[in-house]
């Protein structure tokens, strides 16, 4: 006979082993940030014996370190705002009106997600090229909206279709403003969906290398690139490199924090 209490039990130790697995990679990346290129090539250690934040202090000290993760916040914070601008009429056309070629129109949108992004490389860097926008925080920001504004089309228009039209029809019967209704009556009912997209349009634009590498040079350079330029004449530092990977997790944890309750709504409505 089947023990209800003993299988609970397996599956909360196999809870905890999944979860020793997803932080262990985290656990040592902090073990490498609080220890020194020495240490870290030298002797394997669990615990650090020495620890120190001069890896961080590296990184709050050099102009290069710090000026990259600004670059980064500014335009993931651009491309998170101009997704979520464009795609909420966009979802709010394809969720209440039916036209020609709707479905095949959103369809076209998610296959840009798709498609890799060295396709779009070149056209990307000769257009920026010549109306000099190269190498600025806008340039990759637009560039990225050609991946997020799709995903983003297609979380929200699944959290509109949710919403029943009655809502749309009793604002009309109440004589309010199709602005009124939108932004006041509309917006804050699927704020959970506006949630959900800003957390996937930001961890995209966040995490991407490739665009923002070949669009940016030296003033714009972000984190990511600066992390794979930490080759120096003594070799690969490990250590700074460990820390800065330490600080770029912290965004993103920041993120899921504040949208973790509508990531759980978008999860659980199969939109995510």
């Amino acid at each position: 006979m089947v023990d209800p209490v003993d299988d609970r039990r397996k599956a909360h130790w196999s809870l905890y082993v999944y979860c020793v697995y997803l932080l262990l990679p985290l656990y040592w990346l902090v073990g490498m940030a609080l220890k020194t290129n020495q240490d870290i090539v030298g002797k394997f250690e669990v615990v650090p014996g020495n620890p120190t934040l001069a890896n961080f202090a590296e990184i709050f000290t050099n102009p290069v370190w710090y000026q990259a993760f600004g670059n980064s916040l500014t335009y993931v914070t651009i491309n998170t705002i101009l997704s979520v601008a464009v795609a909420l009429p966009a979802a709010y056309a394809f969720s209440r009106y039916r036209f020609l070629g709707d479905r095949q129109l959103f369809f076209w949108l998610l296959t840009n997600r798709m498609a890799p992004p060295a396709v779009f490389l070149l056209p990307f860097f000769q257009l920026y090229s010549a109306v000099g926008l190269f190498d600025t925080s806008i340039a990759v920001a637009v560039a990225h909206c050609l991946f997020t504004v799709p995903l983003a089309v297609w979380i929200l228009e699944g959290f509109m279709s949710s919403v029943p039209r009655e809502l749309d029809e009793m604002a009309q019967v109440d004589g309010h403003s199709f602005g009124y209704f939108f932004f006041r009556l509309f917006i804050p009912v699927i704020r959970g969906g506006i949630g959900v997209t800003v957390f996937f349009c930001f961890m995209f634009s966040w995490v991407e290398l490739l665009i923002a590498r070949t669009l940016t040079a030296s003033e714009a350079k972000p984190i990511v690139v600066v992390m794979t330029r930490t080759v120096s004449a003594s070799g690969l530092d490990w250590g700074v490199l460990a820390a800065a990977g330490v600080l770029t997790i912290v965004p993103g944890l920041a993120v899921v924090w504040f949208v973790r309750r509508h990531l759980v709504r978008g999860f659980a409505m199969g939109r995510v």
